[in-house]
């Protein structure tokens, strides 16, 4: 079978986290279907090569209950990274957490770090900051903690970086690549997949909470979950991230 080769890693262990984490989201019983690994080493991770299809809504229905089995294949905490190295995000480490509730993790390791770092930038101005300031410590004191979707226990299973360039389109379905792997909150994934425009995305939807329902309230939610990657693409890019970052955050506030 045809493979490919990825070497554009911000750090030479990136590419043994990004297999590890491939491979714990393929250990999923009934869960998506993710690349194949074929070889990792420092800074080179090959892979299956995965044909071009045409994405229907058949198969983002298929993809959403799979990815619900993924999810609710767990993870030990949140934060929890698998294998023998770190996760990267946004070309550094991944901030570590021994948070026991979601509200404290996405506080302490995925918004206050991706924050400060925007800041030194001169991304955000002052009130910028106090707004997004505001939200992280209604996440700490646990006032924005939510059920996970049915299926999940208390920590999901994620792929982590789920928008829409590293959901590939196969001729029998759809295929994942580039994970973030980590423990988390299952609508993390969903909302990043609305982000930027996932195809079919309320197919996926449909699939998903079929198998496993949603918790209520789930979609005036979104927002608050993808204050994380937004702030990683204003640390990654700047310009308008930085304002949806700001305007997201203010509703939470």
């Amino acid at each position: 079978m045809e493979s490919w080769t990825k070497t554009d890693f911000p750090h030479p262990d990136a590419a043994l986290a990004e297999a590890e984490g491939l491979r714990w989201l393929a250990a999923a019983d009934g869960g998506a279907r993710v690349a194949q690994v074929r070889h990792a080493g420092p800074g080179v991770l090959e892979l299956e090569r995965v044909r071009d299809g045409s994405g229907s809504a058949e198969h983002a229905r298929a993809f959403g209950a799979a990815l619900a089995r993924t999810h609710a294949a767990g993870a030990p905490s949140f934060g929890f990274v698998p294998g023998q190295t770190t996760g990267f995000m946004a070309g550094a480490p991944m901030p570590g957490s021994d948070a026991a509730t979601w509200g404290e993790f996405y506080a302490e390791a995925r918004v206050m770090p991706f924050l400060r770092r925007a800041e030194a930038s001169g991304a955000f101005g002052a009130r910028d900051v106090e707004v997004i300031c505001a939200v992280v410590e209604r996440l700490a004191a646990g006032e924005l903690d939510h059920p996970q979707p049915a299926l999940v226990g208390e920590v999901a299973r994620l792929h982590g970086d789920l928008w829409s360039g590293n959901v590939l389109w196969s001729p029998t379905g759809v295929v994942l690549i580039d994970a973030t792997a980590h423990g988390g909150h299952a609508e993390t994934d969903l909302a990043m997949l609305d982000l930027f425009g996932a195809p079919h995305l309320a197919e996926i939807l449909a699939g998903y909470q079929e198998v496993s329902p949603l918790a209520d309230g789930w979609e005036d939610r979104v927002a608050l979950h993808q204050l994380n990657p937004l702030l990683v693409h204003t640390v990654l890019f700047g310009g308008g991230y930085a304002q949806a970052a700001v305007a997201a955050a203010a509703r939470y506030r």
